[in-house]
């Protein structure tokens, strides 16, 4: 690996970091209180970060998007980490499993994803089956060459704002090891197709204004041509394409952990007590110390992580312990931070008591922190038989 950033690495965290400082802070404090984010202010952002020819930036450069390589695009994520999930979602990154679509799919569904057109949200976690997605019941049964869909998804993000969505349903069974399992095969369903429904979901202290919905899917009618990808083969191609939202949740988490960093520092070299500023005090120093060099070591471990995806090597393993890693020490730092300001670290004229509040969600998403003991420990254990 190479430590050092190109100049094209530098201009993009130089150019992030400063859209998102001057951008998209001073929007905090109202996202936070409205607990949604305005259309308007939507597409305010998306218009700024298609002037700056930065949307869709995770998309192969063939369908129009800026084509970046995995480190870069962590990089990117990094900076955009420093804020909240609810403004920097509209940066606008499509899910890059749509470049598995036919050519029809991605001129209805990738293309005006580029172009922030349209938003998609990926329907997986169901109320009985989170983490165990062959344990999903929402099912699809073929009916001549068309499928009908029944079954509940909850936790969708940004289900809210999303044009279509990206379904994975059962669509039987097939052995396995001896074993029978279940088929998983994913569709695109439009918003407005009879018997879709998008509800309202659950209030969360973490994110607000990425919210999420709950979807119903009744005797839902889909033609076949809405299959993506491969019937029955939906959680090898989601495995193949959706590894990159997991490495996505390790920079943010970076990135977030810097924030408040700088906002621990910042305070400790002002802050008197006792005639001196409080980062004399070894009880605060060795914080410090301890939160950059987790920092730090969450950083590298996801860059290397990148850097094997770019270089066409196995990196699930590493993928697993940048994701577990950098989520579990999000939430030291900030605590430590919060800590170090004391009572008005807790107040909401600070945004630490959000970012506190936010990194809680990071070790759940995209795969638990169990999970991702579960994938690292399989890897090391499975080349020895056990």
């Amino acid at each position: 690996m190479n430590f050092g950033l190109t100049p094209e690495q530098e201009m993009v965290v130089n150019t992030v970091r400063g859209f998102v400082e001057k951008e998209l802070y001073p929007l905090e404090p109202e996202i936070e209180r409205l607990g949604k984010v305005p259309t308007e202010i939507a597409r305010e952002i998306q218009r700024k970060v298609k002037a700056l020819g930065f949307y869709a930036p995770n998309i192969p450069e063939a369908y129009g998007g800026g084509g970046l390589d995995n480190v870069t695009m962590a990089l990117l994520e990094r900076e955009l980490g420093r804020t909240t999930w609810a403004l920097h979602v509209w940066w606008g990154r499509p899910s890059n499993i749509l470049v598995a679509g036919d050519d029809e799919q991605k001129q209805r569904y990738l293309l005006p994803c580029v172009r922030g057109e349209k938003v998609d949200a990926l329907a997986i976690t169901e109320p009985d089956a989170g983490s165990d997605m062959r344990g999903m019941k929402t099912h699809a049964r073929r009916d001549g060459g068309d499928w009908i869909i029944n079954g509940t998804k909850h936790f969708i993000s940004h289900a809210d704002a999303a044009d279509f969505v990206i379904l994975f349903a059962v669509t039987g069974d097939e052995a396995a090891s001896g074993h029978s399992r279940k088929r998983i095969t994913s569709f695109l369903v439009d918003k407005g197709t009879p018997g879709f429904s998008v509800q309202p979901g659950y209030h969360s202290v973490s994110v607000r204004g990425y919210n999420n919905s709950i979807l119903s899917f009744d005797d839902c009618r889909v033609p076949s041509s809405q299959i993506l990808g491969e019937e029955g083969r939906g959680l090898e191609m989601a495995n193949t394409w959706l590894r990159s939202t997991r490495l996505s949740v390790a920079a943010t988490c970076v990135g977030k952990s810097r924030r408040a960093l700088d906002l621990a520092i910042n305070h400790a070299a002002r802050r008197k007590q006792f005639g001196s500023p409080i980062g004399k005090f070894q009880g605060v120093s060795f914080q410090i110390a301890d939160m950059v060099t987790e920092i730090d070591a969450a950083d590298y471990l996801t860059l290397a992580a990148a850097w094997r995806l770019d270089n066409g090597l196995s990196a699930d393993r590493e993928i697993a312990e940048a994701k577990l890693y950098a989520s579990e020490m999000a939430a030291r730092v900030t605590d430590r931070a919060l800590q170090i300001f004391g009572g008005m670290g807790l107040m909401s004229e600070l945004p630490l008591e959000r970012m506190w509040r936010d990194v809680r969600v990071d070790r759940i998403w995209d795969g638990t922190s169990e999970i991702q003991r579960h994938i690292i420990a399989r890897e090391m254990l499975r080349p020895l038989g056990a």
